[in-house]
């Protein structure tokens, strides 16, 4: 846990990471608590009732779970699926399967069969950690064997966490890019140790005396389990689950309130949905939001509905938490991330890889303990990744003063309600329609969401296009892929604006998208 300091530069000057040769996450977040302080509070459901889970029954439950999983045949380094939403039995899964040595893969609710397929396909993983839900979901891939612990009789009695090295494979986070189908981020157990100077920066110190931890973002996701989920647990600090339908600024106020919440990190749609509704919250100490930038009027709205300053903070699935802002040392800069969190050294390149205080590529140094280890299976990419002792970003910044400042994406990826969208799986989700030639998948400007998902679909010979037909092709995409990442509106044109070698050139599709307007 950081040292609080009274400055930025205090804070800086002191900090070394602390990694260990062996290192095991399910000793950081579990084993640790449950041996020294058993019936510490770690999970707090309210997604039925009320139903609060010490260390002590969460090593329980990840012990009888580990050895059902080495029952099954899982052994060290094989990857396993986690399809569960927020709740005590998703960390006890991840924890089992990092006791072993095997490799969790976060997998979201909202996937739809293409989506889940080419994703534990990719990762070969052979038996995914999920609920009665889920089972039905993971009928259709074959050789892959769904497990729900709930329905197992599992069994009692300690499972020794295995030995395993800070560089060591532990959890693989597929991430959307804007070519090709999804790629797996394999990350070490010291990713978990990378996150935490970040989340406890962004949340002023995480853990004071009464802190409680909540986000409605889903623990699939890396925002959930990495910047909530784990550095909860570790730090001790209770981590409230709510398994959401739907996302409404009511739900958001029971739960803060029934669950004394002190610390949340919301996504910036989410607080997009609080301010229209005008909602105002109590008893908040912290606020954090990453994912996308907020302007100066969302932050001013924010010290008006919470009494705090929104803490915004950097990162991306490849390496997360680098760089944040905190209230309790530095003002905000509307406009700006913040400033480089302890253990992070963030760059700003130009055209020659050159540090420049100019318009540049975001770019990370090697050595962040977040970083990851590799693209799963994907050298080539894995190498385009860095540039020398840079890991590049994709994204376009510049320095103010010594605040980051996001200027935008270099890649395509769309940013909608908080998820990043590679357009190229929609485009081939789309391409299987048979009425459809080609298609273009970009992100138009929303208010709301800050992107939307815009197809623009040249139809095959003989095919009319209609409001129904947008209509079906929409249907057809949220049928197989996520249900976040449907075209929400769909355009027609006789032809998509090509490069001389057959590339779409997307930005003169998002360029016809922003003028369009309206949405």
């Amino acid at each position: 846990m950081l040292a609080r300091t009274e400055s930025y530069e205090a804070l800086c000057g002191g900090f070394r990471w602390n990694l260990p040769e062996r290192l095991n996450m399910a000793a950081q977040v579990c084993d640790y608590w449950a041996e020294t302080a058993p019936d510490r509070l770690a999970i707090l459901d309210l997604s039925d009732g009320r139903q609060e889970v010490s260390y002590g029954r969460l090593r329980e439950m990840a012990d009888g779970l580990a050895q059902a999983l080495v029952a099954r045949g899982v052994g060290r380094g094989d990857r396993v699926g986690v399809l569960r939403s927020q709740g005590a039995w998703c960390a006890a899964a991840h924890v089992a399967i990092w006791k072993i040595g095997a490799i969790s893969i976060p997998l979201f609710k909202l996937f739809k069969q293409e989506a889940l397929t080419s994703r534990v396909s990719d990762a070969g993983a052979a038996v995914v950690v999920t609920d009665a839900e889920g089972v039905g979901m993971l009928e259709a891939l074959p050789g892959v064997a769904a497990f729900v612990p709930e329905e197992e009789a599992l069994p009692e009695g300690r499972f020794e966490t295995v030995e395993t090295g800070a560089e060591e494979p532990a959890v693989l986070i597929y991430t959307s890019g804007t070519t090709g189908s999804p790629k797996g981020a394999l990350h070490a157990h010291r990713v978990l140790t990378g996150h935490l100077p970040g989340v406890e920066v962004s949340h002023d110190f995480l853990g004071e005396e009464g802190d409680c931890l909540w986000t409605p973002a889903d623990w699939a996701w890396i925002g959930g389990l990495f910047d909530v989920l784990m550095p909860g647990l570790a730090l001790g600090v209770p981590v409230v689950a709510a398994r959401l339908a739907k996302f409404t600024p009511e739900e958001c106020v029971r739960i803060v309130g029934e669950g004394a919440v002190k610390n949340v990190f919301f996504p910036p749609t989410a607080l997009r949905m609080l301010k229209a509704a005008d909602v105002r919250i109590e008893g908040l100490r912290t606020v954090a939001s990453g994912g996308e930038p907020l302007g100066a009027e969302m932050l001013d709205w924010g010290r008006t509905a919470f009494g705090v300053t929104i803490n915004e903070f950097y990162g991306q699935t490849e390496c997360n938490m680098v760089a944040s802002s905190c209230g309790a040392l530095f003002a905000a800069t509307p406009g700006c991330i913040g400033r480089p969190v302890p253990g992070h050294e963030i760059a700003v390149l130009d055209g020659d890889g050159q540090p420049t205080e100019e318009e540049g590529d975001v770019a990370i140094r090697r050595g962040s303990a977040s970083m990851m280890l590799e693209y799963w299976q994907r050298p080539e990419e894995t190498a385009a990744k860095f540039r020398g002792d840079w890991m590049l970003t994709g994204d376009r910044g510049t320095w103010e003063g010594e605040y980051l400042r996001f200027v935008g994406r270099e890649d395509d990826v769309i940013t909608s309600a908080g998820y990043r969208i590679g357009p190229a799986e929609i485009e081939d989700c789309l391409l299987k329609h048979p009425a459809v030639a080609t298609v273009g998948v970009v992100g138009k400007p929303d208010e709301m969401r800050t992107e939307i998902v815009k197809a623009y679909v040249v139809l095959k010979d003989g095919v009319a296009a209609s409001e129904e037909l947008a209509g079906r092709l929409q249907d057809f995409v949220k049928e197989r892929l996520a249900s976040y990442s449907y075209p929400r509106e769909i355009g027609f044109l006789d032809a998509l604006p090509m490069t001389v070698t057959g590339k779409v050139i997307r930005k003169e599709l998002k360029a016809r998208a922003a003028a369009e307007g309206g949405s």
